[in-house]
């Protein structure tokens, strides 16, 4: 096969979602139909004891929510899949910004009762801003919902998108039937209650004037799906592909994740429309995929994988060319040649070695503490990849070791977590103490039970009075000495020893930012 039918079968796309939406449980259904997995596990099921596939963390398998970005890849009908679960908790929402820079598409889930979300919005955001293609799942239509043309009108106005329905519900809650496909034009009515496998019967039905409909529906409810498909054409504009590519159009469809509902019209559908591979963004020019001379980036590290082995791995994105097993690549950042002998593909924390990884592909490269987020990998050219962020943390806390005969797996722990993107590490310039910054307060137990778990650290934390983190820089180096110096006691080195100012209030941030106008204060960092 070329490299240009490699790619054109490809598909990386993330699946993002408010907390609790259901978007690990999509997640498993489309691994499910995809033959990828032969029974689902349900993410909060006490009955069932299989945990799901992408939540592989011990602290997630606990909570029942996802911490980290898992990848997944599998083949299906002739096309490669690679499916990058997120994280939903706003807490962990750093994560899942790096892992949009590392897709070409995404899929938003959507509680069908609660609508659109804050973390939603949020995230729409940076799919808006990079004009990434959306594409929107309405899920739990098993119960109870809001009607769906209002739903429709919210996602409109909410996410600032146009929509066109390409599935429509038949009722919802008890009375909840199955799915109109609009973009093939035919019914999937389940009468099979198996959840867990993908052997669910389906009837099939291309016209839904057939008086058939009536008597395996009852009429009333094949009376309402004639008007409303009706009036879904009447309404929205004809599916424009074009303008989906664009990030101007999402399609919709509508569901039950965990009933199996839907899932497979949303996959079959994707694979027609979604995009393979596209144009990535350097600092010096634009990567086409089809170049013949591998390019890629490192976008997460995720440590101790494999709590037996003390595992790092670095999760680079083939942009360009083929990436080849034990083949010399330049480290950019170290100017030094690498060669991988034992490069991954992933299904979870289940990695298989690989000889050779397209443009699209999430390759897992052995790491021994060498690679940041944001490295680039090349045949020679030194590129450096634009776009993937780091945020000001939100809450700041002192991390004391809890056990003095363990300080050096402690300082092993935090330096490989910091690495990974899981909280900010700042080393106060006043007293020389390390400070963490987080997002979200949840991250701080996350931190805790992997110090302890993985790392046979303990830790405990200190409360320390610090508004904002952001970092600064100056054309003017006097007046950065002198910012420096005057502001001493609120200075200190992030883990890559960039100058942050650790302002105590927004009062002080303010009065910094007016009396020192030549200094420049950063609230985001490009890796």
């Amino acid at each position: 096969m070329t490299l240009q039918e490699e790619i054109t079968r490809r598909r990386t796309f993330a699946i993002i979602s408010h907390p609790d939406a259901g978007k690990t449980t999509l997640t498993e259904k489309l691994l499910l139909f995809g033959g990828a997995i032969h029974v689902a596990g349900a993410v909060k099921s006490n009955k069932i004891k299989k945990g799901a596939t992408s939540d592989f963390m011990e602290i997630e398998r606990q909570r029942g929510i996802s911490v980290a970005t898992s990848v997944m890849g599998f083949e299906y009908e002739g096309k490669k899949i690679n499916i990058l679960d997120t994280p939903g908790h706003e807490d962990f929402a750093e994560d899942t910004y790096r892992t949009l820079t590392a897709v070409d598409s995404v899929i938003i889930v959507i509680d069908g009762a609660k609508g659109v979300e804050t973390q939603t919005r949020r995230l729409m955001n940076v799919c808006r801003m990079r004009s990434t293609p959306v594409m929107v799942y309405i899920n739990k239509l098993d119960r109870p919902c809001r009607d769906p043309f209002d739903l429709l009108d919210e996602i409109e106005k909410e996410l600032q998108i146009k929509v066109r329905p390409l599935a429509f519900p038949i009722s919802s809650g008890t009375t909840f039937k199955g799915v109109y496909n609009l973009y093939r034009q035919n019914i999937s009515l389940f009468t099979s209650l198996e959840r867990q496998t993908a052997d669910a019967t389906t009837v099939q039905f291309d016209d839904i004037n057939d008086p058939e409909l009536d008597n395996l529906i009852e009429p009333k409810f094949a009376n309402e799906l004639r008007s409303n498909v009706e009036l879904v054409n009447g309404v929205y504009d004809e599916f424009n592909r074009d303008e989906y590519l664009k990030g101007k159009l999402a399609p919709v469809f509508f569901g039950s994740a965990i009933n199996n509902f839907g899932v497979r019209e949303l996959l079959e559908c994707f694979l027609e429309i979604a995009p393979s591979p596209g144009i990535s963004t350097t600092t010096t020019r634009e990567i086409r995929p089809e170049e013949e001379k591998l390019s890629g980036f490192v976008f997460k590290i995720h440590a101790n994988m494999d709590p037996n082995h003390r595992d790092r791995i670095a999760f680079m994105k083939i942009c360009s060319g083929v990436f080849e097993r034990n083949k010399n690549y330049l480290h950019v950042p170290s100017g030094k040649m690498q060669k991988f002998s034992s490069p991954t593909a992933f299904m979870a924390e289940k990695k298989s070695v690989i000889d050779f990884a397209y443009p699209g592909d999430i390759v897992g490269l052995h790491d021994a503490g060498a690679y940041k987020i944001g490295d680039t990998f090349t045949e020679g050219e030194k590129l450096k990849f634009t776009g993937i962020p780091t945020f000001s943390p939100e809450l700041f806390r002192y991390i004391e070791n809890g056990d003095p005969l363990k300080f050096k797996q402690l300082a092993k722990g935090i330096d490989q977590l910091m690495d990974e993107g899981v909280a900010q590490l700042f080393i106060s310039e006043l007293n020389g103490r390390k400070i963490i910054g987080t997002v979200g307060a949840l991250q701080f137990e996350v931190i805790e039970y992997r110090l302890e778990h993985e790392y046979g650290a303990k830790c405990r934390w200190e409360p320390i009075s610090i508004y904002k983190a952001c970092w600064i820089e100056s054309d003017d180096e006097l007046a950065l000495k002198d910012f420096k110096l005057r502001k001493h006691t609120n200075m200190a080195k992030d883990k890559h020893g960039n100058d942050v100012f650790l302002a105590d209030t927004s009062y002080a941030l303010s009065l910094a930012q007016e009396k020192f106008p030549k200094i420049t204060f950063h609230f985001t960092q490009e890796y």
